[in-house]
């Protein structure tokens, strides 16, 4: 196996001690054995096909890259080992940093042809990695951020089938947001490979509210990660360390002083162990340079030139940076490597901790500093290809003060990190630019482009980089700017646009508004004549707004608004809005009831669906538009095309992901959980916008509760039902969706009277109703009144009576288009009281239960239902076998919620077992009601407990007595508990 590794720990010369010998680092590691033990065993577990996840964390010099570079030596003849390192450059990281040596290793172990033919459709988001693999510039306009992550993933896996792959990414607090989106994606999309992926982060650089911290709690919540704390060496482990430094006994008096001041941190103690015989520096700066103190000029100034680098840097961008003779450089550098302050790569330098080279460039002079930047801006500007990113000029020009290439540099940089899908670093990159953009008089000139694009484009990359505070602030800025200069009225109108999405991504109102004022400028002829004729703008535009009323429920003004945007697509002859216009339109038809019309227009839209975008847009609305009518397996298969066009195009992990969603509804809906679980697992690899992560947590919910996984459905609504609140605060389905979910987990809590009290508040609401998300929230009610009768809780039947009544109601309401025969008779069925007087009522619903735009959870809640009436009439026989018959449907589902429902009542109906005679002749039923006569009980309470009538309970006491021969209860307890086996 090879081992494709630029940052493992090379052996190191050593530094010079006081007494003037030669030190070097520990040979072994000293006092990790649990540690590197733990990751062996996540090795052998990632080998055998289970993929893996550590995170290896603890405090600076803690010893988290040397444990790392030992594991890594130690596999290496089983394994691959693949190392990157994040980089710390402030404001502007290089997207992707630690990641494409990676790529690098993977394309020098498995060749570059093969590596290509893996990437298949990816090909061209690998080579906007690494573009030393093509013959020349690829066009990022054609390369999405899905088939980016894409292309990376199927890499690692091509080359884990080849053999075990150990991947490294070091000082993860440094890591940009592309990087994290990147991992992010990899922990849920990469399932059976055989990686394991070793994550190293210094805790305090990590702290509330930074997107590392956020990425680590997420990956242990959902369990994908296991964490490695690296924690402080004891005393033995100090004195083995030190000992093995100096390699010869330390007395007690040195030792003591090594333990207190470096209290255990292995990097300190390598620091301490060579100066323990002099006087100590007072702070940990001066620790850190003690060694850089004792080199000589040139060895000195060489190291304060690297220290103004990011990451590893290249022998030729030293050389010209430096300005020394190759002979003084040389030397230099072998002083710097000696003392153990800088490492060798193949090619390149860098410092051997990052706390040494912060203490570093602490020491420079800011007049050193600048020159050094502005030496390193120019060689790397005049030598773009060995630049390790646009970003890193911007990075020095910044540094070296001068504001006007600082700007250029870094409006370019930003649009390069945009073109990369690398859209965190893209918007820092542009807020530097905005806050340097009023020191630079010829600003406009510089750039090529106004203070007005700029904040546009910078508040575009925010938004698309989950930041949207900051991108409502900069649009809103961006939009005075446009007050205080002549702007054309298009970019006016597209800067309202953009306002009005940032503010629905935030779940706030006043998009509708945005988008009708934009609306209004064309109307008044805003601006000089003919800036507004723009009729493609205009039509998309209503498209947008149409789309802004369907998600809130006003289907009339979507209606008229899309049909609108049709007709202007149409006079332009734009396919693309005339397919979006006509989906948005049949949408909001079906949500008032209008299904041929509905069905209508999407017959349109989907002979208008030529593009990428309305296509997939056709394909999730018209699949939703089936599941509302019931036609679940329609609407799988019309979400299962849309799906593989997605993975086709390359953005199953964007686009793709609703479909997924709209493939998972139908199929719980349909029964078939297994499917839909491995569906949701999918989903939730994707990691995409924040409501396609709200549906998929929801659906897994759902599923949780299908699997009876109580606790852990509890403890995902906990996360997510805020985010589903805060959505659903402009999308009306998402709203019907929050209330499914809160009412589910109380039902499967037990907690009935809690659910009722969601869809109490469902029924007041003045909202717009959306006929097939209402219809399916009415059945669900209905179920939930079902089960008030039997625990009601702090209900009172007069609660529960009107409960009943509300949703009644509400069910007459509804159109004769939605309220069919057949769901009307399990509403009705579901509503009324068990008891014998809604025997009929309720055989009749059993009998409607398997139609097919009913969900497969009917037909066993319908037998439960019924068996209770059944009861409560007497036909305990034909109640038995209706129990039977559901539990043998809600085991066929998988189901455990419903398989407990009906266990519970067959066993407190005294059903579960044959009735006949046992001990002292009385029945398995007369021995329950025997023991709760003993426990003191009312017939109205054994009645309550045993989900029987308290005329039926009062029948069993009366046979009870009778058998026993006793005229009272109390005989009857003190006869029970003279035979324990009563």
């Amino acid at each position: 196996m090879t081992l494709a590794d630029s940052s493992l720990t090379l052996p190191s010369v050593g530094g010079a001690c006081n007494d003037g010998s030669m030190a070097t680092s520990s040979a072994t590691m000293v006092g990790r054995g649990a540690e590197l033990a733990r990751l062996h065993d996540t090795f052998e577990r990632s080998a055998a096909g289970e993929p893996q996840a550590v995170l290896v964390s603890g405090e600076a010099g803690i010893g988290k890259t040397r444990l790392l570079s030992t594991f890594g030596e130690e596999v290496s003849s089983r394994a691959n080992v693949l190392v990157g390192q994040c980089i710390d450059l402030g404001s502007t990281p290089t997207p992707y940093g630690p990641l494409i040596p990676v790529l690098r290793g993977i394309v020098a172990g498995m060749g570059a042809e093969a590596a290509l033919s893996a990437a298949g459709p990816g090909r061209d988001a690998l080579l906007l990695l690494l573009p030393e693999l093509g013959d020349g510039p690829v066009n990022a306009d054609e390369v999405s951020a899905a088939r980016l992550r894409e292309v990376v993933v199927v890499l690692i896996e091509e080359y884990a089938e080849r053999a075990p792959l150990v991947l490294m990414i070091e000082d993860l607090h440094w890591a940009d947001a592309s990087t994290l989106t990147m991992l992010r994606f990899m922990l849920r999309a990469i399932t059976g490979a055989r990686l394991l992926l070793v994550l190293s982060l210094r805790n305090e650089d990590v702290r509330r509210g930074h997107p590392v911290r956020e990425f680590v709690i997420e990956g242990e919540r959902a369990r994908l990660l296991e964490r490695i704390e690296l924690d402080r060496l004891d005393r033995d482990d100090v004195r083995e360390l030190v000992e093995q430094i100096l390699t010869r006994p330390v007395d007690a008096d040195a030792l003591e002083r090594v333990v207190d001041r470096a209290e255990g941190v292995p990097f300190y103690v390598e620091e301490l162990a060579c100066c323990s015989d002099g006087p100590m520096p007072e702070t940990l700066r001066d620790l850190l340079l003690a060694r850089y103190d004792q080199l000589d000029e040139s060895a000195q100034r060489i190291v304060r030139v690297i220290s103004c680098a990011e990451g590893w840097l290249t022998h030729p961008i030293l050389s010209a940076v430096a300005g020394m003779a190759d002979d003084e450089l040389d030397a230099a550098i072998r002083l710097a490597v000696q003392a153990n302050i800088i490492t060798l790569g193949a090619d390149s330098y860098r410092f051997r901790h990052a706390l040494l080279r912060e203490a570093v460039y602490e020491e420079l002079l800011p007049g050193e500093r600048g020159r050094l930047h502005l030496a390193f801006a120019t060689t790397l500007e005049q030598h773009p290809e060995l630049a390790p990113s646009p970003a890193a000029i911007a990075h020095h020009w910044h540094a070296a003060h001068d504001s006007r290439r600082a700007l250029a540099a870094s409006v370019t940089a930003m649009d390069a990190a945009k073109d990369a899908y690398a859209y965190a670093t893209a918007s820092r990159l542009g807020e530097l630019a905005i806050e340097l953009w009023d020191g630079v008089p010829d600003a406009e000139e510089v750039t090529g482009t106004t203070k007005v694009r700029l904040l546009a484009r910078v508040g575009s990359a925010l938004r698309n980089a989950g930041e949207g505070e900051r991108a409502l602030a900069t649009v809103s800025a961006a939009l005075e700017e446009a007050e205080r200069t002549p702007q054309p009225a298009a970019v006016q109108v597209r800067l309202l646009r953009d306002k009005a999405q940032y503010l629905a991504n935030l779940g706030r109102p006043g998009s509708i508004e945005l988008l009708t004022d934009a609306l209004a400028m064309f109307a008044t002829g805003a601006g000089e004549a003919g800036e507004l004729e723009d009729d493609r703008l205009r039509a998309e535009l209503l498209n947008t707004l149409a789309a802004r009323y369907m998600v809130a429920g006003r289907s009339h003004e979507a209606i008229v608004t899309a049909r609108e945007a049709y007709e202007l697509a149409e006079q332009s002859g734009d396919d693309a809005e005339m397919s979006i216009a006509a989906n948005l339109s049949g949408v909001s038809r079906d949500a008032l009831g209008d299904v041929a019309g509905a069905l209508d227009d999407f017959a349109v839209a989907g002979k208008h669906a030529v593009t990428e975008n309305s296509f997939l847009r056709y394909s999730v609305n018209y699949s939703d538009l089936l599941l509302n009518e019931g036609r679940y397996r329609e609407a799988v298969e019309v979400a299962r095309a849309g799906y593989e066009r997605a993975r086709e195009l390359g953005v199953e992990r964007s686009s793709g992901t609703m479909l997924l969603h709209n493939m998972v509804d139908p199929l719980l809906l349909l029964g078939d959980i297994d499917e839909a679980e491995k569906l949701i697992t999918r989903s939730l690899a994707m990691n995409t916008l924040l409501v396609f992560q709200a549906y998929a947590q929801k659906t897994k919910i759902e599923a949780l509760l299908w699997r009876g996984e109580l606790a852990e459905a509890e403890s995902r609504a906990r996360d997510w039902l805020p985010a589903l609140r805060a959505i659903g605060a402009v999308e009306r389905q998402v709203w019907y969706a929050l209330a499914d979910a809160e009412a589910s987990v109380a039902v499967a809590a037990g907690d009935i009277p809690a659910a009722w009290r969601v869809f109490e508040r469902v029924l007041a609401d003045p909202g717009p109703i959306m006929l097939g998300y209402h219809r399916r929230a009415l059945l669900l009610a209905a179920t939930v009144v079902s089960r008030l009768r039997v625990s009601p809780g702090d209900l009172g039947a007069d609660d529960v009576a009107a409960a009943a009544a509300a949703v009644q109601a509400s069910w007459q309401a509804m159109p004769d288009a939605v309220r069919t025969a057949e769901w009307t008779r399990i509403i009705d069925a579901a509503l009324a009281i068990p008891d014998a007087a809604a025997v009929d009522r309720l055989e009749a619903a059993h009998d409607a239960a398997a139609h097919e735009s009913l969900p497969a959870t009917v037909p066993p809640f319908l037998c439960l239902q019924l068996a209770r009436a059944l009861v409560d009439a007497g036909d305990r026989a034909r109640a038995r076998e209706l129990l039977q018959s559901a539990a043998k449907a809600a085991s066929a589902l998988s189901h455990i919620g419903l398989q407990r429902e009906v266990a519970d009542y067959a066993s407190a109906a005294g059903l579960e077992e044959n009735d006949a005679a046992g001990p002292l002749g009385l029945t398995a039923r007369e021995r329950q009601v025997l023991e709760l006569v003993a426990d003191g009980l009312s017939n109205r309470q054994i009645g309550e407990r045993l989900f029987i009538s308290a005329k039926t309970a009062s029948v069993h006491v009366s046979a009870i007595l009778r058998k026993l021969g006793v005229a009272t209860r109390t005989e009857a307890a003190v006869a029970a508990g003279r035979n324990p086996r009563t």
